[in-house]
């Protein structure tokens, strides 16, 4: 059965239907995948970012297996092309936050328009990222993993899960790769830690919170939905943009938990029903 996603598309309608205004920047052909997508963002309130390529050859597709326990793994066909270089010029005014990620942000030729997006858009918003590693599709985790860090020194949000990590420092500690991250400039880094929780660190603090309780249909989704909602109570706490960067890096205890909390409840939420699916914001904060 054919489902609409891709990481940032995720992370974008996942956005929309907590009620953010949100623009996506993509790629899709002109064939029936491409249409189910495109209904897809509209049906959530993702604009299409100016610039976005609707005419390639066909749309990139992921083929998704399961577990037992309804753990995902994926082979891909992607079709990636760089995009204009007036991309970045085009970017709508007053973004407070760019989320860049997963195969977009390493694969070759369209990584370049990436990093021009980066430039451009931190005159105004903060930066996030999450590496989302797709080990069958990027192969080499020693030229991920230089690419990575590299994104890493640019970014103010970092969020990785565990898994990835095992696989780029197969030989590190998590908290150890997040004090390294905080040193090359990030000022948050999260770590999802799957049923164990979420795990985050500043300069000023070190916090952790358990997993939401969900009966697991699969994960697909499960770390965009959270990404989404990083940012989402991110902004509601008013720690997004260019003017909030040191407030980010100062953030309590407190006000930590609680954004990773809301977190872990939109990725259960996404686990407990099938494919990318996130949570309403009605769903989040009931009535």
């Amino acid at each position: 059965m054919a489902r609409p996603g891709g990481s940032p598309a995720n992370v974008a309608v996942a956005l929309g239907r907590l009620g953010r205004s949100t623009s996506l920047l993509t790629q899709v052909g002109a064939d029936p995948y491409g249409q189910l997508l495109l209904e897809h963002f509209r049906n959530n309130g993702v604009r299409l970012a100016p610039g976005s390529l609707l005419g390639c050859p066909r749309t990139s597709v992921a083929r998704t297996s399961l577990s037992s326990d309804g753990q995902a793994e994926y082979t891909f066909d992607v079709v990636w092309r760089s995009f204009a270089p007036s991309v970045a010029s085009a970017m709508e005014p007053n973004v407070t936050c760019l989320h860049v990620g997963s195969i977009a942000a390493v694969l070759e030729p369209g990584r370049v328009s990436v990093d021009a997006l980066i430039a451009a858009a931190s005159r105004t918003a903060t930066i996030s990222y999450d590496p989302n590693c797709r080990p069958s599709l990027m192969t080499d985790p020693g030229r991920v993993r230089r690419r990575m860090e590299q994104l890493v020194s640019i970014s103010d949000i970092v969020k990785v899960s565990v898994d990835d990590l095992a696989w780029l420092y197969p030989r590190a500690q998590y908290r150890e790769i997040g004090e390294a991250w905080l040193d090359s400039g990030a000022r948050l880094v999260v770590v999802t830690l799957g049923a164990a929780g979420a795990w985050a660190r500043t300069r000023h603090c070190d916090v952790w919170v358990d997993a939401a309780r969900v009966d697991v249909v699969d994960t697909v989704g499960a770390g965009d939905a959270f990404m989404a909602g990083l940012l989402y109570a991110s902004g509601e706490a008013n720690l997004l943009g260019t003017p909030a960067l040191d407030a980010l890096a100062a953030v309590d205890d407190v006000v930590l938990v609680d954004i990773l909390g809301f977190a872990s409840r939109a990725a259960a939420i996404t686990c407990g029903r099938p494919g990318a699916d996130p949570p309403t914001l009605a769903e989040l904060v009931p009535r």
